[in-house]
């Protein structure tokens, strides 16, 4: 039994991979887990039956066996901690690892979504100065990188991101990855098909 991701039917960011089901899905392309994927529209998710699953009746949830988690960080997290291939096996590496994954979540995108411009700049730079011209931000290629670029993301397409290049060059490295390409494909496929 493969774990089971809720997506959009009919994506409305029209298969961009921007909605938050796509971090799990890429999560799980990483790490090469099979999963299946539970098509809802806006009016399957106020439902009972999903609310059952996801309280706030949002996208994503995560089945698994008798496990269901709502929350993209918490199932990256528990992705990252069930498969190899996310976390460093070292403990204190891991560790920083998980500390990038919340400073995505609780620093960088709360700045995207109250949209306070200056104070976003202000953060921008100073993770453009941890990044400085390294790949990733702490060694290799983690659950942290994931999640970082996913919230960077939503800025395509605005000027923010123009004065830091940096930034700009680390969303594309990955987004060159094989296993984004792979779930962003299916967010196409799937608005594709609606």
């Amino acid at each position: 039994m493969y774990p089971i991701v809720s997506v959009f039917k009919n994506p409305p960011d029209g298969g961009r991979g921007y909605h938050r089901d796509m971090r799990v899905r890429w999560a799980l392309e990483e790490v090469h887990q099979p999963y299946r994927l539970r098509l809802l529209s806006f009016s399957d998710m106020r439902r009972p039956q999903y609310r059952q699953l996801h309280p706030f009746g949002q996208m994503p949830t995560y089945e698994d066996g008798d496990l269901v988690l709502f929350e993209s960080g918490a199932i990256v997290h528990h992705i990252a901690y069930t498969y190899p291939g996310l976390l460093p096996p070292d403990a204190h590496d891991r560790s920083r690892a998980v500390m990038w994954m919340f400073a995505a979540l609780n620093t960088i995108e709360p700045c995207i979504s109250s949209g306070s411009a200056g104070y976003l700049l202000q953060r921008l730079h100073e993770l453009e100065r941890v990044l400085g011209h390294d790949e990733w931000l702490d060694g290799g290629f983690s659950a942290g990188d994931l999640l970082m670029v996913s919230v960077l993301r939503l800025l395509r397409g605005s000027d923010v991101l123009g004065d830091t290049p940096n930034l700009e060059a680390y969303i594309a490295r990955a987004e060159a990855r094989p296993a984004f390409q792979r779930a962003l494909k299916m967010s196409s496929e799937l608005a594709r098909s609606a």
